[in-house]
């Protein structure tokens, strides 16, 4: 493993221009975009020279949940609470195909690594896989009781993994299109899901304010993190594989030292719960975002990679690809203070949210739930109408009966 160098993580710069909560953010393969999607409706394209423009893409009629770019990053594909999935070619023309994806809101949209499909996961219970060219839908995975929050596939594109409101985090084979393995050591909803770049491990967060980490191979649990006060929203791995990001809605973000099992650094900077997380394509940078509306961009400085070196490759060299398996496969009750802290202030102080992001997702589900109800409720009572004429009419029926019978 490299040493770290003697910096600690630093923010480089925010970007405003989102009018709600920021749900999603992506690089680009170069870093020189990154996109992210709001609960506002509207996808924003950064740059990341300075002084250059940002663009706004509005298409989906309701708030954007998902975002990730191609791997060569000449399209962006986009998910929304309005059902449908969007391709974009992220350019000042903003062109996009839509797919109409799924009957509920779309959770997550992930290319695979040769680009030729994408899968998406929905409030419908399913996770979808599409070809990207021939803009076709090819097969659903079908075995989540509730709500798929995240879909993504592994990174030699022959794995599937999904998370979902059952608690439970599947893997699936996509030639075969069965479930492979269910976990079901999350005691909550799980939010996110991703593999570790070797292929080998993948890692999940829970609402239950935990981060887990398995070997794919053995379906071993290897790693047990609660170091979050609140739900943790989204997670990313370092392309090294030896670190992992997390952002929570106690409103940090948190880098662990996956071959150390423990906490590294807790960054300060949104105001309320932060959502989103994601490193860059070579890890020198890391994006967040957060409910006070900002994008913040973040330099690692942890890590000594040969940068150049990752971005040629998709599979990691040998020496990664091993690194999972020294990871001590064991639960790892870290306390928080074993961490260095890096506090970061924003310039504009935002006003904390006042309803956490948990609550929310919770009162979102009993509305759907409560929509079931009342579905259900209508049903009945149009059968009892029913049922009502039909047994008048059979009264009335034996009444004429008998008023004939009757001398």
């Amino acid at each position: 493993m490299a040493a770290p160098c003697p910096e600690d993580p630093s923010l480089e710069r925010h970007f405003k221009g989102h009018r709600d909560a920021v749900t999603c953010v992506d690089f680009s393969l170069n870093t020189k975009q990154l996109a992210s999607g709001s609960m506002d409706s509207c996808l924003m394209i950064w740059h990341m020279k300075p002084q250059s423009r940002a663009y706004r893409f509005a298409g989906h009629k309701d708030a954007v949940t998902c975002v990730n770019f191609s791997p060569s990053g000449h399209l962006l594909a986009s998910g929304s609470r309005d059902k449908t999935v969007r391709i974009w070619i992220p350019n000042v023309k903003g062109e996009s195909t839509v797919f109409r994806a799924h009957t509920a809101t779309v959770r997550s949209v992930h290319f695979c690594s040769d680009g030729q499909s994408f899968v998406t996961a929905s409030d419908d219970k399913t996770v979808k896989v599409w070809s990207t060219h021939r803009q076709k839908f090819l097969f659903s995975l079908s075995q989540h009781i509730n709500w798929v929050r995240c879909a993504r596939f592994s990174p030699d594109g022959r794995l599937i993994v999904s998370a979902s409101d059952d608690k439970t985090v599947k893997l699936w084979d996509k030639t075969s299109r069965e479930c492979v393995h269910s976990y079901c050591e999350h005691g909550g909803f799980v939010t996110y899901v991703d593999f570790h770049p070797s292929g080998t491990c993948i890692a999940a967060a829970g609402m239950d304010n935990t981060v887990k980490v398995w070997d794919v191979r053995t379906h071993r649990l290897l790693q047990h993190y609660q170091l979050h006060s609140a739900a943790v929203n989204a997670l990313s791995f370092h392309p090294s594989g030896n670190y992992l990001l997390t952002a929570s809605s106690d409103s940090t973000l948190k880098i662990l030292d996956l071959m150390e099992g423990r906490l590294l650094y807790t960054l300060h900077g949104h105001q309320g719960p932060a959502t989103t997380v994601a490193f860059s394509r070579t890890g020198e940078y890391f994006a967040s975002g957060g409910s006070d509306e900002q994008v913040m961009v973040w330099k690692s400085n942890f890590d000594v990679v040969d940068y150049g070196e990752v971005t040629k490759v998709h599979r990691p060299p040998a020496t990664l690809a091993t690194s999972s398996r020294n990871l001590p496969e064991v639960d790892f009750p870290v306390p928080p203070g074993r961490g260095r802290s890096q506090e970061s202030v924003q310039s504009q102080p935002q006003e904390p949210i006042s309803m956490p992001q948990t609550l929310t997702s919770t009162l979102e589900h009993i509305v759907g739930q409560l929509d079931v109800l009342t579905q259900t409720v209508s049903i009945l009572e149009q059968r009892l109408t029913l049922t009502e004429d039909k047994l008048k009419q059979c009264l009335e029926n034996q009444q004429l009966i008998m008023q004939r019978t009757t001398p």
